[in-house]
């Protein structure tokens, strides 16, 4: 595919990869384009159709942009309950909604294993994009959700998580990035992506690598969800988890100093609509608070960008 002809308006595309495609249509005027579906990771019907809204949609706020309208995607079992996927359909309808945009349309198709997501598209200011390439030596990094959802919904799957911890790990999942997007945006910052199925540190690395710069992350500043440790102690093991750990912890791409193994599965841990990774040069720190006041956005400074060569270093 990269050998496409690839138009001038196409901003970004897989010449210039980010979270998301970008394609110019005014001289103001950006569409967004990108689309996510996978499995339900929870047994709620309503929560699921949430879930996959808001880590679909997410893509578009790790731009910078704002959400106008989706397509849903779903694929389900012949002999499943259609009243299960009429909820699923709510729930993101209604998390859709929230970010100010509207469902279109869709497409199911029968498969043996549940799945749902949307295609979604949005827009944005071409010169307030929020792109991973965008970090540069002395900024600091922001992190604007807890991390932890996927050693505790393998925990839910395991039947080993009680129930406040799953309600603490959905509300962190179905909570939009809009605001987070908005208070960037609104503070002229530059850099961002969201934490998705990479995890912190895996993301952290993407956005060192497009950027030419090394990261520093302080373990111990990374807010958790309730739970998340003493799971991630237990000895937890699953396929997204050990796939991140084989390509991202070589020593060259993410390095750990000094971190206990929980912390460091929870840096590796896959997420589900995680939060965003925000990039904050020095001058804007003043107002990237202010505009995080102002939207209701729990941001918290996790680490640092420094001179060298592209690769993250965990330290305690």
């Amino acid at each position: 595919m990269r050998d496409q002809k690839t138009p001038a308006e196409l901003l970004v595309g897989l010449d210039v990869t980010d979270d998301a495609a970008v394609y110019l249509v005014a001289p103001d005027t950006a569409i967004v384009e990108t689309l996510d579906f996978f499995p339900p990771i929870v047994d709620d019907a309503y929560a699921s159709g949430a879930i996959g809204a808001a880590n679909a949609m997410s893509d578009v706020y790790a731009m910078g942009g704002e959400v106008l309208f989706a397509l849903n995607i779903a694929a389900w079992p012949e002999d499943a309950p259609l009243a299960q996927l009429e909820r699923i359909f709510q729930g993101a309808t209604d998390k859709v909604g929230e970010a100010g945009g509207v469902i279109a349309g869709g497409h199911t198709v029968l498969d043996r294993e549940p799945k749902y997501g949307l295609a979604v598209t949005g827009r944005v200011h071409p010169e307030h994009m929020l792109l991973k390439s965008r970090l540069r030596a002395g900024d600091a990094l922001w992190l604007t959700k807890s991390i932890g959802t996927g050693v505790l919904t393998t925990a839910h799957k395991n039947g080993a998580l009680d129930a406040a911890d799953l309600a603490s790990a959905i509300a962190s999942m179905v909570a939009l990035n809009r605001a987070p997007a908005q208070a960037a945006v609104d503070a002229e910052l530059h850099a961002a992506t969201d934490v998705t199925g990479f995890s912190l540190a895996g993301h952290a690395y993407e956005m060192a690598e497009r950027s030419s710069v090394g990261v520093r992350i302080r373990a111990s500043l990374v807010p958790l969800l309730p739970g998340a440790r003493r799971h991630a102690e237990s000895g937890i093991s699953f396929g997204g988890l050990e796939r991140n750990r084989s390509y991202f912890d070589d020593g060259v791409k993410v390095r750990f100093e000094g971190v206990d193994d929980a912390l460091r599965t929870l840096l590796l841990d896959p997420q589900t609509s995680g939060g965003l990774l925000v990039g904050v040069p020095p001058a804007h720190a003043g107002a990237w608070q202010r505009a995080c006041a102002a939207k209701g956005v729990l941001s918290v400074e996790v680490g640092e960008v420094i001179a060298g060569n592209a690769g993250v270093i965990v330290v305690s």
